[in-house]
C-alpha cells in the first residue's frame, strides 16, 4: 500500500486546513485508516482513525471537536479537516493504513506515508 499525504502549509492560529492521503497499492475498503503527528523534540502522537467502512471514527482528545477524518471510497482518497487550528498542532502530519481494525498504536499500521508538514502560527 502507497500512501501520499499532501495540503499541508503554514496557517495562523485559529485558521484551517484540510490534509489529504492518496490510497494506491491495496484494497482501500479493507483498510482502517489514521492519521499520526509528531512535532520536533516529541514523540509521536495519534490524532484520528477511521474504520474500514468508514461508519466509526476514533479522534484524540486534544483534537475532538476541531478536526474531521472522512474517506472516499470512489477515490481512495482520506481526508483530514483541521478547524481552529493552535499551535500546537505545529508537527509533521502521517497517513498510515492497516488491513483490518483501526488503532490508536503506531506500531499496529504497516503502512505509512512520507508525511505532510503543518505549521500553526500564534
Amino acid at each position: 500500500v502507497m500512501l501520499v499525504e499532501s495540503g499541508g502549509g503554514l496557517v495562523q492560529a485559529g485558521g484551517s486546513l484540510r490534509l489529504s492521503c492518496a490510497v494506491s497499492g491495496g484494497t482501500f475498503t479493507h483498510l482502517a485508516m489514521a492519521w499520526f503527528r509528531q512535532a520536533p523534540g516529541k514523540e509521536r502522537e495519534f490524532v484520528v482513525a477511521i474504520s474500514w467502512d468508514g461508519e466509526r471514527r476514533y479522534y484524540a482528545d486534544s483534537v475532538k471537536g476541531r478536526f474531521t477524518i472522512s474517506r472516499d471510497i470512489v477515490k481512495n482518497m482520506v481526508y483530514l479537516q483541521m478547524n481552529s487550528l493552535k499551535p500546537e498542532d505545529t508537527a509533521v502530519y502521517s497517513c498510515v493504513a492497516r488491513e483490518g481494525w483501526y488503532s490508536g498504536s503506531s506500531s499496529l499500521y504497516d503502512s505509512w506515508g512520507q508525511g505532510t508538514q503543518v505549521t500553526v502560527s500564534s
